[in-house]
């Protein structure tokens, strides 16, 4: 059996998830509950029997890293053979700097992809929920005798324009590739897992490097490149589920996957559990609430009368007599105060609502989000589409209320239009 070596890029800095990712890398953002976006892609791996594990981190590693820690939960701390490592931009005498592209992170941290040995190296995203079992997609590879082989789904020409458009033959080898076009051709979408031969990686690395026109990205250059150049890229056809998570919506909807009956991503499927860092908490404590197609998850305390509706909530949340939290993400810690109403809203870390604090609204309203570690006193209202950023303390809050479309920092930033 060849020797294979998975590298997991989690370096992006989420942009489009806003306040959730002003403190950590998008792969170390909260998900489920319990879990990290991460820990999709690590469980992949060592439930597909891959052990030797790569990651490439850059934007605000320090949560990943702490959350990753030796690779205990996943079975990774294997000292000599195997095991997972994370690795960072570095400077060196060659002035190696920030990774520009998805390519110039393998790039960069090439020698020691070189040091491990492997004869084929699976190229994966860190901020995508889904179950593959990498052993078929790589064995479809070999068989294949392609240089590179990309996973496939289909995808509807309203979310064509955010994937990278792969256009096929009959017998599913690639005759094209665009990356997030304006005016998609027909074609697959590429979910950014990619297998390749060691050599051809070598080579088409060091070739894209010296062309300074290039953006060093794989959807962006090289694979297009490897194509027009009439090299044999093979795709595989992925038929399951998986969401990339990079908006808000998209990071609400993938919860609210978990909560229809059945649940369109299953986390109770025992052959193939999805590993993480857990905490030691006690079991949730339920008064006589109301309770209706949620996870909640150990450390949870709910009072009476309290109405819980379509949502996640993490590890150790509070949610006081009377409060209502329908359709909503409440992260680890939060603290929902008497007769609050939480719709529509993701809640980070450690937000402290107070009595009758109002955040967003049901409907199709836009989602509101309140950042890690602030604090909202009672009465305070964040409408739909308003955002409180991380650590605010009502000492920052002019008025009693966050208008639809704004955000309000502390005041070391005021007041800001979103994006300003």
């Amino acid at each position: 059996m060849k020797k294979v070596l998975a590298i997991i890029l989690a370096g992006g800095e989420g942009s489009r998830l806003g306040i959730l990712t002003a403190k950590r890398t998008k792969p170390a953002v909260p998900f489920a509950g319990k879990y990290r976006i991460i820990d999709f892609a690590l469980s992949n791996c060592v439930n597909s029997g891959l052990f030797d594990v790569m990651i490439v981190a850059q934007y605000r590693p320090h949560s990943l890293i702490e959350h990753i820690g030796g690779g205990g939960p996943w079975d990774l701390n294997r000292e000599r053979w195997g095991g997972v490592r994370i690795y960072t931009p570095y400077r060196s005498r060659e002035l190696a700097d920030w990774f520009v592209g998805t390519a110039d992170a393998v790039q960069q941290n090439f020698l020691f992809i070189k040091d491990r040995k492997p004869d084929l190296v699976l190229v994966l995203s860190g901020d995508h929920i889904y179950r593959m079992n990498y052993r078929h997609f790589i064995d479809a590879h070999e068989a294949s005798g392609a240089a590179v082989t990309l996973a496939t789904i289909p995808v509807t020409p309203e979310e064509a324009p955010r994937f990278g458009i792969v256009g096929t033959d009959d017998g599913g080898w690639a005759t094209s590739f665009v990356e997030k076009p304006k005016e998609p051709p027909p074609g697959m979408g590429s979910m950014g897992v990619y297998v390749f031969d060691y050599d051809v990686l070598d080579r088409v690395l060091i070739e894209d490097h010296h062309r300074e026109d290039s953006d060093h990205d794989f959807g962006k250059n090289i694979l297009p490149k490897m194509i027009a150049d009439g090299e044999k890229v093979f795709t595989w056809p992925y038929h399951g589920y998986w969401r990339d998570v990079g908006t808000l919506e998209s990071y609400w909807d993938a919860h609210m996957d978990l909560l229809v009956q059945p649940p369109a991503y299953d986390l109770n499927d025992v052959g193939w559990l999805i590993h993480t860092r857990s905490e030691n908490r006690a079991p949730a404590r339920l008064g006589k609430a109301n309770i209706v197609d949620s996870l909640v998850c150990d450390g949870c305390v709910i009072d009476e009368d309290a109405t819980v509706e379509r949502s996640v909530l993490g590890p150790g949340v509070r949610v006081r007599k009377g409060a209502v939290i329908r359709d909503s993400i409440v992260q680890n810690d939060s603290w929902v105060g008497d007769g609050a109403v939480v719709e529509r809203a993701i809640i980070d870390k450690r937000v402290h609502l107070g009595h009758g604090v109002r955040v967003g609204r049901g409907g199709d309203s836009p989602l509101a989000v309140v950042g890690k570690g602030a604090t909202l006193p009672d009465g305070f209202v964040v409408h739909p589409g308003g955002e409180v950023a991380h650590d605010v303390i009502p000492e920052d809050l002019e008025t009693n209320e966050v208008p639809s479309g704004l955000c309000v920092h502390t005041k070391r930033r005021p007041w800001q239009i979103k994006g300003g």
